[in-house]
């Protein structure tokens, strides 16, 4: 080979290494730089070892360090139904069906959403965080709904139901620390879980409906009697107590009749005798029947219409 064509060769080989090193230093440099998101983080590593969390901007990193992204918005997930392929949610009975306190089963249905709270333990200190979140998320829905009987279940208890599951997970969570927290918590549905089931429900329902409609029509007579029975017994009362007021007062005039004609008495007492008789036969003659005889009458005939009267006094005489 010619010297001329060596030299060729010699500077096509330098090109060509320069190009290769330009072209590898131009990929590391584009790789060194990257972007994070409003919606995520950036946990830088170096050697496995963690050196910083960035948020939203554009940042450089060394060839040998290494970035993962944590998306750090709100998700959702269902517990207690599968959503299928047509939209419909259909029940999970592995997951969905509870017992409550009273001993019943209950079909009930929650929608969970959680975020992101601190993307170095979610990487790191969980191998599957979504999967624990729902563990922890089955166990404290099982945990408080057994706290509650199935008519709180389905009606007037569901927001304290929310309520206490979002506060013991949050609770566990931290405890746990795997990088996640609770936003919210909603029961989706709630129903008995079988046919038989609902149409006892329903039963139980039917009955109840119908005892609180007997208490309230007893309350009622109850409000419409009492005030009656009041009014009557007020009534008696003023009556009892007028009577009272009648004998008391009949009593004393007759007290003070008896002390006046004592006192008269003491004074002259023959006069106040023979008046006091007079009196008395004045009042009892008039109403008296006297019938004269000699004591061997066998038949006796009415003699009315022979009946005279004598200073006020009737006589009737009958005779054989």
């Amino acid at each position: 080979m010619k010297e001329k064509d060596v030299t060729k060769v010699k500077k096509f080989s330098r090109f060509a290494l320069f190009s290769i090193l330009g072209l590898v230093v131009l990929i590391t440099l584009m790789r060194s730089f990257y972007t994070v998101n409003e919606q995520t983080n950036a946990v830088v590593t170096q050697f496995g070892r963690i050196i910083k969390v960035n948020t939203a901007g554009m940042y450089f990193k060394a060839p040998w360090q290494s970035v993962k992204k944590v998306d750090m918005t709100t998700h959702g997930t269902g517990i207690g139904y599968i959503v299928s392929e047509t939209g419909q949610n259909l029940t999970d009975s592995d997951n969905g069906i509870m017992i409550t306190s009273d001993f019943n089963l209950l079909n009930i249905d929650f929608y969970l959403e959680y975020r992101a709270s601190d993307p170095v333990a979610y990487l790191y200190n969980s191998e599957d965080p979504e999967g624990v979140l729902q563990n922890i998320a089955l166990a404290n829905i099982r945990t408080v709904v057994s706290n509650y009987t199935v008519d709180e279940a389905m009606t007037t208890g569901k927001g304290q139901i929310q309520a206490d599951i979002k506060e013991a997970m949050i609770k566990e969570l931290e405890e746990r620390n795997i990088g996640l927290t609770v936003v919210n918590i909603t029961v989706q549905d709630s129903a008995p879980p079988t046919e038989a089931i609902i149409a006892a429900f329903k039963s139980v329902e039917t009955a109840k409906q119908g005892a609180d409609t007997a208490m309230n029509q007893a309350y009622q007579y109850q409000n419409q009697k009492i005030p009656e029975a009041e009014a009557n017994a007020d009534a008696i009362i003023q009556n009892a107590e007028a009577v009272k007021q009648a004998r008391i007062s009949e009593a004393e005039g007759q007290v003070a009749r008896f002390n006046q004609m004592y006192a008269e008495y003491e004074k002259y007492p023959l006069i106040t005798k023979r008046r006091i008789f007079y009196e008395t036969m004045e009042g009892l003659l008039p109403t008296t029947k006297v019938i004269i005889t000699d004591g061997t009458t066998q038949t006796m005939l009415p003699l009315d219409s022979f009946s005279s009267d004598i200073n006020g006094i009737s006589y009737e005489t009958e005779g054989e």
